[in-house]
């Protein structure tokens, strides 16, 4: 059986689209140059992940030449947002407040932090 298609950036994708973005388009070879040389990504396994990237709506090509020159559709914020909309409704019933007392109670956030977070809390209101 096929496996369900995330619909946010897996942990490969989003490797990928982390070149994209800081090099704005690329090749699949300049993909593959631009990623971790630990991680010795084969082509056609970067090229596969960029096509089911653009069936995701997160980046299209253009031809030049031979080849195919990715762009991506989705900048950095935006993948963010649907990440956390999607974690939200997944775990924490779609309330933004579960969410971050969540975070608010598991994780270690230290003065400075805090101290940002009640002067956006503020600005917010």
């Amino acid at each position: 059986m096929a496996r369900k298609k995330s619909p946010t950036l897996t942990e490969a994708e989003l490797r990928l689209m982390e070149v994209l973005w800081e090099k704005g388009s690329a090749t699949v070879s300049d993909v593959v140059d631009g990623l971790p040389k630990r991680l010795s990504l084969a082509y056609s396994t970067v090229l596969t992940t960029l096509r089911i990237l653009e069936q995701k709506g997160y980046v299209r090509h253009t031809e030049e030449g031979r080849a195919f020159v990715y762009h991506p559709l989705v900048n950095r914020s935006e993948a963010r947002r649907s990440a956390i909309k999607y974690m939200m409704s997944r775990f924490f019933n779609d309330s933004p407040e579960l969410l971050v007392l969540n975070i608010l109670e598991n994780e270690d956030i230290d003065a400075e932090e805090l101290k940002r977070l009640k002067e956006m809390i503020e600005k917010s209101e």
